[in-house]
């Protein structure tokens, strides 16, 4: 079968699976410019070669997902799928290669957006949104361990994995905070978003392990990051995305699954 080249743009942090184990979300661009969602992704388990990075060029063999009514939303034709890396879009020019691909199509308006996704003959489930004003940005404390019943179920599926490989897998950390932008649209439409993106769960636990267990020392780093750095000065772009289950039933279905943050572009002097 022919292989699908996709420009990789989001790794979500790792969920529980009782049925496929600790997976990622993984979405990108095909060469078009068009959406295209990766899931399910044992994405730690996979080789070296194997684990790519954001904006890496993968070719995978993929199928469409049946089992998700969203158009975008793919699966590999097995969990033993090779993924090849096939390139790297660097941010040289500020990130001019990287803009050509994902700013083709930018939401301003967030009802709008919404309007698409609960439209049935559309579905729309992953877009580039350019929010007017980030207000705030916000760390709330959540469960700091998985589900019992999904981590007895993983450690059933783990039983021949643990006796045959040479080290244990252990399955990832689970985030003890939810973090969120609160932002508004164009039309001044206010709403508080949480962002999934695997880069904000590896940062708090970096800045966690430099500030030696001081979560709130941690926590702060990550706000520094996330609102006085990406919000106030870059051109601060978000990848938002759906989830299967919230899709139809959620007033506002879309996380925050990514941040596209160059720097702002000044306009050069005319006699410069």
């Amino acid at each position: 079968m022919a292989l699908t080249k996709v420009l990789i743009a989001v790794k979500t942090y790792p969920t529980l699976s009782a049925k496929y184990d600790e997976l990622v979300c993984t979405a990108g661009f095909r060469e078009d410019g068009t959406w295209i969602r990766i899931y399910p992704v044992p994405f730690r388990k996979k080789s070296y070669n194997e684990q790519y990075k954001k904006y890496d060029w993968i070719k995978l063999d993929l199928v469409k997902n049946e089992g998700d009514f969203r158009p975008e939303s793919y699966r590999p034709y097995s969990h033993e799928s090779e993924i090849k890396i096939a390139g790297h879009i660097d941010t040289s020019s500020n990130w001019a290669e990287r803009k050509k691909l994902v700013l083709g199509k930018v939401y301003y308006n967030l009802s709008e957006l919404i309007a698409e996704a609960k439209n049935k003959d559309i579905c729309t489930s992953l877009a580039v949104f350019k929010p007017t004003k980030i207000t705030d940005f916000k760390a709330e404390s959540v469960d700091r361990e998985w589900d019992k019943d999904k981590l007895a179920s993983l450690q059933q599926l783990n039983l021949f994995e643990a006796a045959t490989a040479a080290g244990k897998f252990e399955v990832v950390k689970k985030l003890p905070y939810k973090f969120s932008y609160v932002l508004a649209d164009n039309q001044g439409k206010e709403s508080k978003m949480m962002i999934e993106d695997w880069e904000i769960g590896q940062l708090y636990w970096n800045c966690l392990a430099r500030h030696e267990g001081n979560e709130q020392k941690a926590v702060s780093d990550v706000r520094a990051k996330y609102f006085e750095n990406f919000a106030k000065t870059k051109d601060l772009h978000l990848f938002l995305g759906t989830t299967q289950a919230h899709h139809h039933v959620s007033i506002n279905p879309f996380i925050i699954i990514g941040a596209f943050h160059p720097k702002v572009e000044t306009q050069g002097s005319l006699f410069g």
